[in-house]
């Protein structure tokens, strides 16, 4: 047993509260530890840099929704398109539309370039108020017709095409782009486009 001084008395811990003090001082040093490291080990990695070069004149306009991982404000769309758009004020307007149970839906969001000379593929979008995202371009072919987009952690991809179908040719450099970054592929969910048909 073991004396540990108490309001100027002497009381004696049992042997059972000597092991669950030790459990304790073990499971704080244990957690001390794993919250000093940093949270890349435990997150899955990808390598979402945007692409040093995009000309953003090709690329606004009107993208189809080719496949998307799966997140709760998508859920369930389909024919999904976004459209870009410049404003007189340097901005972009954003509005993504697609239909849900038969009733079309619309969002409309705001875009801008924070660093539009050395990150030109790197956007930040918001649909409410001042609250913004990371918009990365992280693939566009030659002719600006297919893009892989993906955001600043691993649970938002995209593959947007300027066209409501793509070829295998067209799809199959953005799949292997996808991958290379670190990206679950498998997870893609494939958008029906069937209205634009």
């Amino acid at each position: 047993m073991t004396e540990v001084a108490y309001n100027q008395g002497v009381r004696t811990l049992s042997s059972a509260n000597q092991i669950t003090m030790k459990r304790i001082i073990t499971l704080s040093a244990v957690m001390s530890v794993l919250a000093s490291l940093p949270s890349c080990i435990c997150a899955a990695r990808v390598d979402n840099a945007p692409v040093k070069s995009l000309d953003l004149t090709r690329y606004l306009g009107t993208w189809y929704e080719i496949a998307r991982f799966d997140h709760s404000f998508e859920r369930g769309m389909e024919n999904v398109v976004a459209e870009y758009l410049m404003r007189d004020d340097g901005k972009i307007d954003v509005i993504n539309s697609g239909w849900k149970d038969g009733k079309a839906k619309v969002a409309y969001g705001k875009a801008k370039l924070p660093d539009p000379d050395d990150n030109p593929a790197l956007l930040r979008v918001s649909f409410f108020l001042f609250f913004y995202s990371d918009y990365r371009v992280l693939y566009i072919d030659e002719d600006y017709s297919v893009a892989l987009v993906g955001s600043s952690g691993d649970k938002y991809l995209w593959i947007l095409s300027r066209t409501p179908a793509v070829t295998d040719s067209k799809l199959e450099p953005v799949i292997r782009e996808a991958r290379i970054r670190g990206y679950d592929t498998s997870k893609l969910i494939w958008v029906n486009q069937n209205m634009a048909e």
